[in-house]
């Protein structure tokens, strides 16, 4: 079994779109959409839920007013000051305190010293993930709650899930839509991986980002391909970026040229591969006649 995730250093670099063609042209695949902070895969492969699971990737932490004294020994040990004398009163004082839930950090603190026992901490549930059907195979996918946090758990939950799919189906490849950028839910998509193959695009900041992406994809000792998106905007730019892809030991499996009909595709709830005849499809068939080379060793 081999897991491939697609990164990008930044957004808009066409990333999934040019995953949902690669999954429409290896099925059967299991598909495991990591981008948990603004998941979009979904929209192209219209899969149909089987199971949904809340996410519990945090604490809540509550007082009880009708316990609460108002003694102040909370509010003096929060490092984060997320408690204030702002609750309402009860028999024994005018005011309680009361917990500002988006400055929490749900250290517990508060909890242990508290000599009336009135504060509880609780799981809290940050958001949601998905298992689901879709026309390539099954489909593990996720989102976060507005302004939640722990992605990088809710990521480590969904790639166990389509690891356990496609070992109980004898699937052999997991495509993995990495998040963009270099951060948490990169890192918990990157772990453990097989290979990542990298979507830029020639401009500046796709430059430097993809030398980012790459860098931490090679700390983790993953074999590591790119692929130049919308090259033809760019042809100059391109050439610098196999220039630099050459010097980090990195082949370049692809070149897909810019198309429009892609956007019009996005609408249509379809991949480029399958709205698209000719053309940026020739160009994505050849990537992943490549990239089926790198799959089977």
């Amino acid at each position: 079994m081999k897991e491939i995730i697609v990164i990008s250093g930044k957004g808009g670099t066409g990333k999934t779109s040019i995953l949902a063609s690669l999954a429409v042209l290896a099925k059967p695949v299991v598909v495991a959409d990591c981008d948990v902070d603004a998941a979009d895969l979904h929209l192209l492969l219209s899969p149909e839920v089987l199971e949904s699971n809340d996410f519990l990737g945090g604490a809540k932490v509550e007082i009880n007013p009708r316990l609460c004294t108002a003694c102040g020994k909370c509010a003096e040990l929060c490092r984060f000051d997320a408690i204030s004398l702002t609750g309402v009163g009860n028999e024994k004082v005018k005011a309680t305190y009361q917990v500002d839930p988006i400055a929490c950090e749900g250290c517990g603190v508060c909890v242990y010293f508290c000599p009336e026992k009135a504060i509880e901490m609780t799981d809290a549930v940050n958001g949601r993930w998905f298992v689901s059907q879709c026309r390539v195979g099954p489909m593990v996918h996720a989102r976060l709650n507005p302004a939640e946090e722990n992605s990088g758990k809710l990521v480590t939950i969904v790639r166990n899930r389509a690891r356990e799919i496609a070992s109980k189906e004898h699937i052999e490849t997991i495509l993995v839509d990495g998040a963009p950028g270099v951060g948490c839910p990169v890192i918990a998509s990157l772990t453990g991986a097989d290979i990542a193959l990298i979507i830029t695009e020639p401009t500046l900041s796709g430059l430097h980002d993809m030398k980012r992406v790459a860098e931490l994809a090679g700390h983790f000792g993953l074999e590591r391909y790119l692929c130049i998106n919308k090259w033809d905007i760019n042809p100059e730019l391109t050439e610098q970026i196999n220039e630099i892809a050459k010097e980090m030991d990195i082949s370049v499996l692809g070149k897909v040229r810019y198309d429009s009909a892609i956007t019009q595709a996005q609408v249509e709830n379809l991949s480029a591969i399958e709205y698209i005849t000719g053309g940026v499809c020739d160009d994505i068939r050849q990537l992943w006649s490549e990239l089926a080379d790198v799959i089977r060793g």
